[in-house]
């Protein structure tokens, strides 16, 4: 079934259209929510939530831009309301004057299975500004306002995140 028929049984709360839909995308988006919550059951939780608010709010999705995109959005959505409900997201003071060496990448460096292990290990907060920044291609603009926080906030949990990174991963500090 084409993704434009899953979208109009979708809108007509066609049983099957929202199963298929479901089947398809339900892999890519529990890997999504697990990369900002820790427990596979709670980023079951959130998927299970991200889907619920698609099918009902399925209208909302305009035609022109990317249907994955829009689903996306809603699934990183609910995966940082359930951090801000389990109040669990908490950003440490902004840090001025931090820099990083711009000659190392871990992304480079690293698969993607080790990278969301290493994601499991940091705290929340590095976490999903990580998510956000690197994985998802936001900037810091966009992370700052989307969470609440000031850029410079944004860019130094940034900094931090990827130095745990380093740590957990063993590299010595340049």
């Amino acid at each position: 079934m084409t993704e434009e028929a899953l979208i109009q049984g979708c809108r007509k709360q066609d049983r099957q259209a929202q199963k298929l839909l479901y089947e398809r995308y339900a892999p890519v988006f529990f890997a999504l929510c697990k990369r900002y919550v820790k427990t596979n059951e709670d980023a079951e939780d959130v998927m299970v939530e991200g889907f619920f608010k698609i099918m009902t709010r399925i209208d909302q999705y305009s035609k022109g831009g990317n249907f994955e995109g829009w689903m996306r959005r809603v699934m990183i959505n609910e995966s940082l309301m359930f951090l801000r409900k389990a109040n669990t997201q908490p950003y440490t003071e902004e840090i001025v004057n931090l820099e990083q060496p711009d000659n190392y990448s871990i992304v480079e460096e690293l698969a993607a299975n080790d990278i969301l292990r290493l994601l499991e290990k940091l705290p929340d907060g590095y976490r999903t500004i990580f998510n956000l920044y690197v994985l998802e291609g936001l900037k810091h603009r966009e992370i700052a306002d989307l969470l609440g926080i000031s850029i410079n906030t944004s860019k130094s949990q940034l900094v931090l995140a990827k130095r745990r990174m380093q740590e957990l991963m063993g590299v010595p500090k340049t």
